[in-house]
């Protein structure tokens, strides 16, 4: 399937209402104008767009599943469906932006990629579009995040990239992003940021956002498919949000469908630097070069942050997703830690699916709303898969839920 991008937001400011934007040194600026003007060339370009979708099908594998989860649904009351994104080259949803950010970089001659990665799935989908493309490639990540998501550190390194710590502040997400601006700004004329969310100055937000649109097109044209119509409920997890705006893109013009953003309540949802819930916590503030809402303290700083998934603790999270929020299209909820792992769990005793413990935030609410008598489908994304978690999952709760760690 071939993304065609036609989209009326962001506007050419790269705003979603009073969200997003750039914010940014004008030497920086200069570069991202010259990133814009090449992103909407490639667009319109039929070489680029077949080279992508070529690469989707027999590369990534795509188009990625919907699978109905019938043993889940039998067991909580309402039909859960899922759109695999798990399986994927590279397991998660990162491979689909990275790709297309890859390419359009070799495009216009850059020779380094350079990123932040928190769980290390956006880490790991780089080096392997890097790779793939003949690039070099140096990914930021913060020092928790090395000991959490060992074996992705390791996938890294296998692929050829340069994995640096980020050993300042809480040593997670917002400081792997904060050392990847600091590499970059050293050489931004060499060297391509490939933003791994729909986040940061324009038009990453929507740039990403458009590569990852494949997953609700997908989406849209499979459940239709299989079931008749769309489903009645989207769910999925948001740190930054672009696995999220992937599944919605293609349902955003159709009312009937509801669809509910799920963030990290982490330990207490109440206490600050205890959760990451941007979006049901924070004001609006500028982050990172773009405007959207963020978790601050009295004096407009960023907030520490804190969730289990480490790919879910960043104290902002893309502008079209505050957009979204204040015309009230989506709706924002949050699952706590335990919540997230007891669905971690479930889907994997119930289905036979390990899922990332992010996408596992996204299991857990859906099992919620079925619980609390929603008897519409529900299509979740599945974001990523759980291999890159199982050591530290195992570490940390296995003998609560009969895990033996004989490591």
């Amino acid at each position: 399937m071939k993304n065609t991008f036609k989209h009326t937001l962001p506007n050419e400011s790269g705003f979603f209402g009073e969200y997003g934007g750039s914010f940014i040194p004008e030497q920086l600026q200069q570069i991202f104008d010259e990133i814009t003007s090449a992103y909407k060339r490639i667009t319109q370009d039929d070489e680029f767009l077949n080279e992508l979708a070529d690469l989707y099908e027999h590369y990534v594998g795509r188009p990625s599943p919907i699978f109905h989860a019938k043993s889940l649904s039998a067991k909580y009351g309402a039909d859960i469906y899922m759109k695999r994104e798990d399986l994927n080259h590279t397991g998660a949803h990162k491979i689909n932006h990275c790709l297309g950010e890859a390419l359009l970089a070799k495009r216009m001659g850059k020779k380094k990629l350079i990123a932040e990665t928190g769980a290390g799935q956006h880490g790991v989908a780089l080096a392997t579009a890097a790779a793939l493309l003949g690039l070099e490639c140096d990914i930021y990540m913060g020092e928790v995040d090395i000991k959490k998501e060992h074996p992705n550190v390791v996938r890294m390194e296998i692929l050829g990239a340069k994995v640096i710590p980020a050993t300042h502040g809480r040593r997670t997400l917002k400081e792997a992003v904060d050392a990847a601006f600091d590499g970059y700004v050293k050489d931004p004329v060499t060297q391509f940021y490939a933003i791994g969310s729909v986040v940061g100055p324009h038009p990453f937000p929507m740039m990403v956002r458009d590569f990852q649109s494949i997953v609700g097109n997908e989406a849209k044209a499979q459940f239709q498919e299989m079931t008749g119509g769309n489903p009645n409920n989207l769910v999925a997890c948001v740190g930054g949000g672009s696995n999220a705006l992937g599944l919605f893109d293609a349902f955003l013009d159709d009312a009937s469908v509801r669809m509910f953003g799920v963030e990290p309540a982490g330990r207490d949802l109440n206490q600050d630097g205890e959760h990451a819930a941007t979006l049901t916590k924070g004001e609006p503030g500028i982050m990172h070069g773009f405007k959207s809402y963020m978790l601050q303290d009295a004096a407009g700083e960023p907030q520490e942050v804190y969730s289990v998934a480490s790919g879910l603790d960043y104290p902002s999270v893309g502008p079209q997703h505050s957009y979204l929020k204040d015309i009230e299209r989506m709706e924002y909820k949050t699952i706590n830690d335990k919540e997230a792992i007891d669905a971690f769990f479930e889907l994997s005793r119930v289905e036979g699916i390990i899922p990332a413990v992010e996408s596992a935030h996204a299991v857990a609410y859906a099992i919620k709303m079925a619980q609390e008598g929603e008897k519409g489908t529900i299509l979740l994304n599945l974001s990523g898969r759980g291999d890159k978690d199982i050591d530290f999952i195992t570490e940390l709760y296995g003998s609560d839920y009969g895990v033996t760690n004989l490591l």
